[in-house]
């Protein structure tokens, strides 16, 4: 009987094992499954992690925005909150986001607070992606990304435009001012201005190459 016993035990012991890998197994790949979007933009060439904006960044955008109007875009607009915001105060608002999770959730809240009809979320990486339509431009960046952002706005961006920097300014231009203070600082640009500087410094390179024209061999 106690042999009997030992037996049923260890089955019992080896059924309830399996069980429980199976389920640990299934929370791995349940958790993988979510989490994979948000480490994914991680991966790519500049890590842009998601990090909610505090609600002083939020009125500080707002607030050197609040004497303008007509379009605005976030990009990488993580969970749509700058882009709700800023349609609360009267701007057709868009954001661009690469993580499909939060796009999914940004629409919701955009639906939850009444705002879907002047809001749009993209999953979109934004290196692919023209801003030329937009006269309003938010960007939590990261410093490896700002220099070459700065050639793809100046490029694209219409000289009325303005360009709000939130936690890290951009490396050469030079903001018209600035509101907020630590993390919350956002750097407010002017379109006409770096679009200007752009233009001059192509106008020097372009000075400070030798043109090299071909000429036809001259035989004696």
């Amino acid at each position: 009987m106690a042999l009997s016993f030992n037996v049923c035990e260890k089955k019992s012991r080896s059924r309830v094992g399996v069980i429980a890998t199976g389920l640990l197994g299934g929370a791995l790949v349940a958790l993988y499954a979510v989490a994979a979007p948000f480490v994914a933009p991680a991966l790519r060439k500049y890590c842009l992690p998601f990090v909610p904006a505090t609600t002083a960044q939020v009125e500080n955008v707002l607030r050197v925005l609040r004497a303008r109007s007509g379009t605005l875009v976030d990009i990488g607009s993580g969970d749509g909150r700058i882009v709700i915001a800023a349609a609360k105060h009267g701007f057709q608002a868009s954001g661009f986001e690469l993580n499909p999770w939060l796009v999914w959730y940004s629409r919701y809240m955009a639906m939850r607070e009444g705002v879907h009809h002047s809001t749009s979320f993209h999953i979109s990486d934004l290196w692919k992606v023209s801003f030329a339509q937009y006269s309003n431009v938010v960007i939590f960046g990261v410093p490896q990304m700002m220099d070459q952002l700065e050639l793809k706005l100046a490029s694209e961006l219409p000289g009325t435009a303005k360009v709000v920097a939130c936690r890290f300014p951009f490396p050469t231009w030079v903001p018209e001012h600035s509101a907020g203070e630590g993390i919350d600082t956002v750097w407010v640009y002017d379109a006409k201005t770096f679009k200007t500087h752009l233009q001059h410094g192509m106008s020097r390179r372009t000075m400070a190459t030798p043109e090299h024209e071909d000429k036809p061999d001259s035989h004696t």
